[in-house]
């Protein structure tokens, strides 16, 4: 009795360490260099304007009512190899984007690429567009004070 209670724990041990393993392993995803040409915040907290390599976080946000938990992501804002800031993206699949936008099919990017757009005129928001494999990511920042 006290072996198969061993052994059953044992087991239960070692898939939780081989699902931690796994879990560590996944890498996020790059979609991609951006330039960010004017100082804004990211997530509450400065960003400097510079060049940044985009990755979505392997960390998934909380849920919002409404949404399911695809429709949001956090993308980091990596230089060289450290984090310096990271914002929620709003996710658009290809169904997703036609729905949004049934007058304009072509709100998107072109594939694999990039857009960096100011908002209100220069004074409040910086959008970055991102395609990635056919998968929108909308990430909205706004400008530093």
């Amino acid at each position: 009795m006290k072996q198969r209670l061993f052994g059953a724990v044992l087991s239960g041990v070692m898939a939780v360490s081989v699902a931690m393993v796994g879990a560590q392993a996944q890498k996020p995803t790059s979609l991609g260099a951006v330039k960010i040409v004017r100082n804004v915040m990211a997530d509450g907290k400065p960003l400097a304007a510079g060049t940044y390599m985009l990755r979505v976080s392997d960390e998934m946000p909380k849920a919002v009512v409404g949404q399911s938990s695809d429709e949001a992501r956090w993308v980091e804002f990596v230089q060289g190899t450290t984090v310096k800031g990271r914002e929620m993206a709003t996710v658009l699949s290809k169904d997703a984007l036609k729905a949004m936008s049934k007058a304009k099919t072509d709100a998107s990017t072109p594939p694999a690429s990039i857009k960096v757009e100011e908002l209100k005129g220069g004074d409040g928001y910086i959008r970055v567009w991102v395609n990635h494999g056919g998968v929108q990511y909308l990430i909205h920042l706004t400008t530093a004070k």
